[in-house]
């Protein structure tokens, strides 16, 4: 996924995508909820690094991790 942005990501969330990534050992999934406005669930927990299960995110949040982000997958809700 060298070449996913976060403007193709930007479209794909509008577009009502759902995108599991990996963020600091932990893996989660993304999704619009409403204008600016994104959920972010925790799908693996890992006990060192503990996090909150679901927190929600502003598209300026969601910009500043992009780079972080490994291992990104992105699927349709249903």
């Amino acid at each position: 996924m060298e070449n996913y942005t976060f403007e193709k990501m930007w479209v794909d969330l509008n577009n009502g995508y759902q995108i599991y990534y990996t963020y600091v050992r932990n893996r989660y999934v993304l999704f619009k909820t409403a204008k600016n406005c994104y959920t972010q669930k925790l799908i693996t927990n890992n006990p060192k690094n503990p996090q909150p299960r679901m927190s929600v995110l502003t598209l300026k949040r969601v910009k500043e991790i992009f780079p972080h982000m490994e291992d990104i997958e992105y699927k349709m809700e249903i």
